[in-house]
């Protein structure tokens, strides 16, 4: 009920100089909520821009490799075909050259790099896996004719690996690659030795577990035995050095490398850097100022893509190995592969099937897959199923000190 002025029954209308007191009162009201509301679109602005900023900056770091991507679409009709929709395989190679910021320091820069470690990374379609693969420097390869810098052409060549990144930069590396493998390279990142350095301390140090004691003047490493975490400029010692650590070999050493990237992963994982900006934005910053990527990865939101399918791997799914291999028939200081093991791990990861992985597969120490898990002739049992094959390598989720 209401009185004969409109006010609920039981209650007095004020009177006029009242009533204006009221629509004061609603006016300012409405004058805060609107100044609230701009207060907090100036705010949320602000941050948009800081974001903004941020993510130019980042995307501003990575270098577009515009020639390679050119180079390849010239020869897009003999690459291979992609066979399994979604599954992704990206080709990381770094690049010993001395030339950039801070580089000059591992030699003098002659003008010329060649690709100090490759790893072929295949991501499961269902990213549920990852498989990284190296391929020795000194595999003897077939290499194509490729673009040199100064715009004129190589000859085809067999030779080995590493000079295909000498002649021809990232585009020749991917074409023998994919000549080698039958596998369609999607993406590609390049990483100098800065660039890894300061991954490393971006995060830290990583920590790795030695046998025995280092003391390695070429690779100015001096280092005690047992649980160690390594700063960016003792992990670059560390994962390139070879007379002193192991048996020397290049194997050894790339044996070591998978076992610092698995490393490196836990370490990223376990103190939660990417959920967390303050420890992201430094990460991403040395990460991205050191990279030369295809056109489809060079911004931060392609790799923002790439990473978020790596980020619900399970560690004991990430697998690094490396390619069969074994001393070349000709010159005991170079590699070939072993075959028909390589072929065999080509064709799995080219149809996104499963492979496993081993610390010691067989007593042959460049063995690849293991023969006893295969049978003698496959055509004795078509109908059987094809066992997993299980080549030499360690996971994510191995313990180097174990």
């Amino acid at each position: 009920m209401t009185d004969s002025a409109g006010s609920p029954s039981g209650r007095t209308r004020p009177s006029g100089a009242s009533a204006s007191a009221e629509g004061r009162i609603r006016r300012r009201r409405r004058r805060w909520v609107k100044g609230a509301a701009l207060g907090a679109g100036v705010l949320l602005l602000a941050a948009a821009g800081g974001g903004w900023a941020v993510y130019a900056k980042l995307s501003a770091n990575i270098t577009a490799d515009d020639a390679a991507a050119a180079e390849l679409a010239r020869y897009e009709r003999e690459r291979p075909t992609a066979l399994v929709h979604d599954a992704q395989n990206i080709l990381l190679i770094g690049s010993d050259t001395r030339s950039g910021d801070g580089n000059d320091a591992y030699g003098r820069d002659l003008g010329s790099e060649r690709s100090d470690t490759t790893i072929l990374l295949h991501l499961a379609a269902d990213r549920r896996s990852a498989t990284a693969v190296s391929l020795p420097r000194d595999l003897m390869v077939d290499i194509p004719s490729c673009r040199r810098a100064d715009g004129s052409r190589s000859e085809p060549m067999f030779a080995m690996f590493n000079q295909a990144f000498q002649v021809g930069g990232s585009a020749c590396t991917i074409r023998t690659v994919e000549k080698l493998t039958d596998i369609r390279i999607d993406h590609h990142v390049v990483v100098d030795f800065s660039g890894f350095k300061e991954m490393v301390d971006a995060v830290d140090g990583v920590e790795v577990c030695l046998s025995r004691p280092i003391d390695d003047k070429a690779a100015k490493l001096r280092l005690p035995a047992g649980r160690v975490t390594l700063d960016g400029e003792q992990a670059l010692g560390y994962v390139r050095a070879r007379k002193s650590l192991g048996d020397g070999s290049d194997t050894d050493r790339m044996g070591r490398q998978q076992r610092f990237l698995g490393a490196l992963v836990n370490k990223v994982r376990s103190d939660d850097v990417l959920l967390n900006p303050v420890k992201l934005y430094p990460v991403l910053d040395a990460a991205t100022s050191s990279l030369t990527t295809d056109p489809g990865l060079a911004s931060l939101g392609g790799l923002y893509q790439l990473v978020r399918g790596l980020r619900n791997i399970p560690t004991d799914q990430m697998r690094f190995m490396t390619v069969p291999r074994e001393s070349y028939v000709y010159n005991s200081n170079r590699d070939q592969l072993v075959e028909p093991d390589a072929e065999r791990l080509f064709a799995r990861l080219r149809a996104d099937q499963p492979v496993a992985v081993a610390r010691e597969v067989t007593p042959d120490s460049h063995a690849g897959a293991r023969g006893d898990d295969l049978p003698d002739d496959p055509s004795d049992d078509r109908n059987a199923p094809s066992p997993t094959p299980t080549f030499r390598g360690n996971t994510a989720a191995e313990d180097s000190c174990e």
